[in-house]
């Protein structure tokens, strides 16, 4: 006897699998109300070293635009900090570098100015009386200037309560202490270098 064809049994279709749902995005971590505040001042600071930086050839242009944006948008300190932390410690050392050179530069110009006053003809404080010392190229004056730069009344010096005073008389090239024009009266002391135009002395006392 013959058994009849049976098709096999289907499995039951399954539904399709269901992908799990997104997880909702996070909102930005709020600023705590004990944290520092940014200043300007520290605002700029930054701002500062990331030119720098960028012009020592420290920085890509590419990075120096995307620190600026982001020091720009900083809200904290330490936001700031991050973006500068490979540049604070060479610009310091840079800064103290650039001040030594600066106070190096000054002794030696200070000690230019003294040499060259050494050299220079001497002008005697005159003797105290009861009239000035009367400086140009007039031939009344008591101190009388040959220079073509000198006004024939170019400036008087008188011992005013204990203190000599030098008086620019509204000169056309001017007076000068120590490379600094006199604007009206000065008072001046031994040493001092004194310009009328482009003659110049050292004060003397003896």
């Amino acid at each position: 006897m013959t058994t009849p064809y049976e098709p096999p049994a289907q499995a039951p279709a399954q539904a399709p699998a269901q992908l799990p749902a997104p997880a909702p995005a996070l909102p930005p971590a709020p600023v705590p109300a004990h944290a520092p505040r940014l200043t300007d001042a520290e605002r700029d600071r930054a701002l500062g070293l990331l030119r720098e930086g960028a012009a020592q050839g420290r920085l890509s242009h590419d990075t120096f635009l995307f620190r600026m944006e982001r020091a720009l948008q900083a809200r904290r300190p330490d936001e700031l900090a991050v973006l500068t932390a490979d540049l604070r410690a060479e610009g310091t050392w840079t800064r103290r570098v650039v001040g030594a050179v600066e106070r190096m530069s000054a002794f030696t110009a200070r000690v230019g100015r003294a040499w060259h006053a050494e050299r220079l003809p001497k002008l005697l404080l005159p003797q105290p009386g009861p009239y000035p010392l009367r400086i140009g190229r007039d031939p009344a004056n008591g101190l009388r200037l040959s220079h073509e730069t000198a006004s024939r009344l170019h400036a008087e010096l008188s011992l005013q309560g204990g203190l000599w005073i030098l008086r620019d008389l509204g000169s056309t090239n001017g007076t000068t202490v120590n490379g600094r024009r006199v604007v009206g009266a000065v008072a001046v002391r031994a040493g001092d270098v004194v310009g009328f135009g482009e003659t110049t002395f050292r004060l003397a006392a003896d």
